[in-house]
């Protein structure tokens, strides 16, 4: 796909190597550099950094075979440069020929076409692999400008779908801020929902158990104390501690987990040593160690405001350790470092009662076939409805002290 105007030439290219480091860099939300150099608001959608759209991401699924044409995730990622051949936009894209890998279910929508005598796959997919966290789709340079670059972006997901004859293209996890784009440009609007720790500026983690109502503060305090019972100790590490032995270790737990769940583990070992090479400082590995070795851990990701837990593992099965590795832990962490949130992966209302508030999040597609279309977009209706009754309700529940004025959930 090409297409040229007087103001921006759009195009799509195969892979990450066909941008360097630096000009992706620039983009809002694509390097913490970029955020601290930014004057955009700081409330501008993709001015906040988001480890998953960074060149070394993207960059490291592609090059560790992570993503590619044999898993299903064929990169056609959409660019946006101005006449003198300057970066402006990015859109990650792939082509997929499945729908593993996306958290944003539409498995109903393909076999209902399908049945039907169209043809589904491929698909455009917009979105960091893998990855269940808002962060930018429609990538632009900030400041002036920036919503027609986001429009533009938009359009080309559309007309590389037409193009190539693909059935539809699917944004998920998008900023709240660039529905409108993507509406603009006829995509539909779909909603779900996550739980999110917010952290209201605490001290400590004692000073978030003292927001919660007395028998939720007690049952968590026992919780974590029988976590590490039996000599279990946990560490954080980051940097220079992720050595390639470390990663030999969380590689292990990681396909244990991958195996039982899902049954293909898409990151590869070579994955986690780019990441270690490249973005060390935005990694924490959550490890709990017992008699001398490590037993289990957890990978997050640091962003500019918020933590985002992904990978779990274990060799050992001790109770309630996996809530503390990934949720109590998290949230320790994003007190320490002034994190505003920890986003603690998709589903799980088992988080509620550790914290954990419900979070509206957002998708865009855009459907090619008229008739699918307007089955899709009544569908959609429906279920931002439902989205929004079971976040209310399931907020009632949460631990937090009655009518202390405290918020009940959020958007994302």
């Amino acid at each position: 796909m090409s297409t040229d105007t007087p103001d921006h030439t759009l195009s799509t290219v195969e892979g990450m190597t066909a941008v360097t480091a630096d000009e992706w860099s620039k983009l809002g939300g694509a390097s913490r550099r970029s955020q601290s150099d930014s004057s955009a608001s700081q409330s501008e959608s993709g001015t906040v950094y988001n480890p998953f759209v960074s060149h070394a991401f993207l960059s490291s699924l592609e090059e560790s075979g992570s993503v590619s044409a044999q898993t299903g995730w064929l990169p056609r990622h959409i660019v946006l440069r101005a006449p003198d051949g300057s970066l402006e936009g990015a859109m990650p894209a792939y082509i997929k020929s499945h729908s593993m890998g996306e958290y944003v279910f539409d498995h109903a929508w393909a076999d209902a076409f399908e049945r039907a005598g169209g043809r589904y796959y491929p698909k455009l997919q917009c979105s960091a692999p893998f990855t269940p966290a808002t962060g930018p789709r429609l990538m632009v340079l900030p400041g002036a400008g920036a919503e027609s670059r986001r429009r533009a972006l938009a359009a080309g997901g559309r007309s590389l779908c037409t193009q190539l004859g693909l059935s539809s293209v699917h944004a998920t996890f998008v900023p709240e801020a660039e529905i409108h784009a993507f509406e603009a440009e006829g995509y539909l609007h779909r909603t779900d929902q996550q739980f999110h720790f917010r952290n209201d500026g605490y001290s400590s983690y004692d000073a978030f158990l003292d927001t919660l109502a007395s028998r939720k503060r007690k049952q968590l305090r026992k919780e974590r104390k029988a976590a590490l019972e039996n000599g279990i100790t946990i560490e954080w590490l980051t940097g220079k501690d992720l050595t390639e032995s470390v990663w030999d270790i969380f590689y292990e737990f990681y396909i244990d987990t991958g195996g039982r769940k899902w049954g293909r583990p898409y990151l590869t070992r070579s994955f986690f040593s780019l990441i270690g090479e490249r973005m060390a400082e935005d990694v924490l590995l959550v490890m709990a160690k017992r008699e001398g070795r490590y037993i289990a851990g957890a990978i997050n990701f640091i962003g500019g405001d918020c933590l985002y837990g992904r990978h779990w593992g274990c060799v050992e099965d001790h109770p309630f350790l996996h809530f503390e590795v990934c949720y109590h832990q998290a949230i320790d962490f994003a007190i320490a470092k002034g994190l505003a949130r920890v986003e603690a992966g998709a589903q799980g209302e088992h988080k509620l009662a550790r914290g954990y508030l419900p979070a509206t999040t957002h998708s865009a597609h855009y459907i090619d076939h008229p008739g699918l279309r307007r089955a899709v977009a009544d569908y959609l209706e429906r279920e931002r409805r439902d989205v929004e009754h079971i976040g209310q309700v399931l907020s009632e529940y949460g631990p937090f002290r009655k009518g202390d004025g405290r918020p009940r959930g959020e958007e994302s």
